[in-house]
């Protein structure tokens, strides 16, 4: 024999109300109505224990120092630095990371060694937005050593916080010299091939890092003549840049024509001094713009 069970709803169809952010404030807990001190309703502190708040709050909240409670840091590439709380200790913000200003960390955190916190610089020339100016400048950490590390795996660190970050993960590697490792010249844009018509402008680019730095000169194919020579149509710029230790140099070709069509190439030169000793020209070959020659092809 079956049995049906029918389970009856009943729907109370009063107008529904939204769950308020805070709950008001009652003066006493009325019978059948939930008591302020039930910790599920206490917004504020749910959205304290959830992350939600600032670590500014975590200051206020500070209870006894019990070093023996302190969680276990690992990975901390920057060193240790102390907590809000002043208790324990925490991973260290890298180069470029937010951070407190001061010695006591309030919502980013206080950088790790050879770091301090500055407030970041506005580009040259660029006035703050209306909506900028009602925004504090974000502070970030900036190391303090901006020398250059050579290190003993031949690569060139941009200061010394750069090094320490990889060493570690090398715990091998150590500091060769406080200078940037020398090395030839290294192509980091070399010029490409362009197709363009008669009587317009070229304009080639290469980039290239080196220490000591380098020197590009731009030549015809086949020829000794440095460019632009007594050429009125070529002419040549470089500058330093985009980073530390980089020439970026620009031939530009006006008003060619078909009768002066000649493949150009860019030729890379450095001092260097006899220890390390001077490397081959095959060496060069093979760090040179020619890969990638600029041929000038009008049609």
């Amino acid at each position: 024999m079956r049995v049906l069970v029918l389970l009856a709803v009943c729907v109370n169809l009063q107008r529904c109300r939204g769950l308020p952010s805070r709950l008001p404030a009652l003066s006493a807990s009325s019978p059948g109505q939930p008591s302020l001190s039930d910790p599920l309703l206490d917004y504020d502190r749910l959205d304290e224990e959830l992350g939600g708040g600032n670590r500014t709050g975590a200051v206020e909240r500070c209870g006894p120092c019990e070093p023996d409670l302190c969680p276990e840091t690992r990975g901390c590439r920057a060193g240790l630095v102390p907590d809000p709380c002043g208790c324990c200790l925490e991973c260290g913000n890298l180069e470029g990371q937010a951070c407190d200003p001061g010695d006591r960390s309030r919502f980013y955190g206080l950088c790790g060694s050879g770091l301090r916190c500055e407030a970041e610089r506005r580009p040259a020339g660029g006035a703050p937005g209306p909506e900028e100016e009602e925004e504090e400048e974000e502070a970030v950490c900036v190391c303090e050593e901006q020398q250059p590390v050579c290190g003993s795996d031949g690569t060139t660190y941009m200061n010394m916080c750069r090094f320490r970050e990889a060493a570690f993960s090398k715990p091998d590697l150590v500091s060769r010299e406080r200078s940037p490792c020398r090395t030839v010249p290294v192509i980091k844009v070399p010029p490409q091939n362009q197709v363009n018509g008669s009587g317009s402008s070229l304009v080639f680019l290469c980039e290239v890092f080196a220490f000591p730095m380098a020197l590009v000169e731009w030549r015809k194919e086949g020829r000794d003549v440095v460019l632009p020579g007594d050429d009125p149509h070529i002419s040549v710029q470089s500058r330093g840049g985009p980073l530390k230790f980089e020439l970026s140099s620009w031939l530009q070709i006006e008003g060619r024509s078909l009768e002066t069509q000649e493949p150009i190439v860019a030729q890379l030169t450095t001092a260097w001094d006899q220890s390390p000793p001077l490397p081959s020209w095959e060496s060069w070959e093979q760090r040179s713009c020619r890969p990638t020659w600029p041929t000038v092809c009008l049609r």
